[in-house]
């Protein structure tokens, strides 16, 4: 089997089929030519999703499980890596260091309209089980919401924002000795005036978060024993949502983790294991459209640089990046 096969597309994929296997030798960086992405009949977009001379470029393997990348004011991309660190990739130096340690265990991330670094801190060793903005240049931190109606947080995991300045966070339990407060696993919204309220999605675990560039769509990685499935649900005018439909099914494989949108609506979105680790793009209607595979069990993704078409992934204990054909949209 040929290095060809490390981008697929998949036409027709069910939970219960299996895609292409890979070879288990990788060699960075990996030149377009070998991640032909196969063609398919598509009425929204015949296009590759990866820009021509593009190469997976593996930017840092020294973390102990790396998450929640996101580009900031200064055009450097944090992420976190967990342990208990917060790190910065400097696209023009190409260096990476450590922004903060302690982190809180910090997760996802993802920088608001004010340039605020929005935080999902965990639970385990350090873990603060709070949402957090950071104001990039004073380095002061805010506690946005740490409990709902007086009980802990579980562990927050991944954050999204909409154009009114609305945050929304998943908060699972996958590991931790902490003895838990709250005896369900949900997506909660902050209000701009501090409200905290619970959504209701449908989700059993909630993973990652993302929504819709219209605002009228909030897609929720429900990813846990009793199922593994990418949800859709309707976001009105209110943020209040309505349990999700489910637009994918991952059946036995690993569901989505964290994720992100491009501007004409396609979710971008970590998922799979093994030889099926990767990016995987969806249509709005949770079509298959490519999968972008990782030498790494891939955790998070997002879009950065001047034209918001190079995709960071946070994959195992690395930061990968490569430049593709997709656009990622920002409220």
């Amino acid at each position: 089997m040929n290095r060809r096969h490390f981008i697929s597309l998949a036409t027709g994929l069910t939970a219960a089929s299996s895609a292409t296997r890979l070879s288990t030798a990788v060699e960075f960086p990996i030149p377009v030519a070998e991640l032909n992405l196969l063609e398919v009949s598509l009425a929204d977009d015949p296009k590759n999703l990866i820009a021509p001379g593009a190469k997976l470029e593996k930017l840092w393997g020294e973390g102990e499980f790396t998450e929640g990348a996101a580009e900031g004011p200064d055009g450097c991309i944090y992420f976190s890596d967990i342990g208990n660190e917060l790190m910065k990739f400097d696209p023009k130096s190409k260096k990476v260091s450590e922004y903060r340690n302690p982190s809180g265990r910090s997760n996802g991330i993802i920088f608001d309209s004010k340039g605020r670094m929005i935080v999902a801190e965990g639970a385990n060793t350090g873990g603060q089980r709070r949402v957090t903005a950071t104001d990039m240049k004073t380095g002061k931190i805010e506690v946005l919401a740490d409990n709902y109606n007086g009980k802990k947080f579980n562990s927050p995991n991944d954050v999204a924002i909409d154009a009114n300045g609305r945050i929304f966070f998943s908060d699972p339990r996958y590991v931790s000795n902490e003895p838990r407060e709250l005896d369900y696993e949900a997506v909660f919204r902050i209000d701009p005036n501090g409200k905290v309220t619970r959504l209701e999605t449908g989700a059993f675990k909630p993973n990652g978060v993302v929504v819709s560039p219209d605002g009228k769509t909030l897609y929720v990685a429900d990813n846990g024993s009793r199922r593994r499935v990418l949800l859709a649900c309707k976001l009105d005018k209110n943020g209040d949502t309505s349990p999700g439909k489910s637009i994918y099914d991952f059946g036995d494989g690993r569901g989505t983790d964290g994720m992100t949108i491009t501007t004409d609506g396609r979710i971008v979105a970590t998922a799979g294991k093994d030889d099926q680790s990767g990016v995987w793009v969806f249509s709005p209607d949770g079509k298959l459209e490519g999968v972008i595979r990782t030498p790494e069990a891939a955790t998070n993704c997002e879009f950065g640089g001047p034209e918001a078409k190079t995709l960071y992934i946070c994959a195992g204990v690395s930061l990968y990046r490569i430049e593709t054909n997709m656009k990622g949209f920002r409220f």
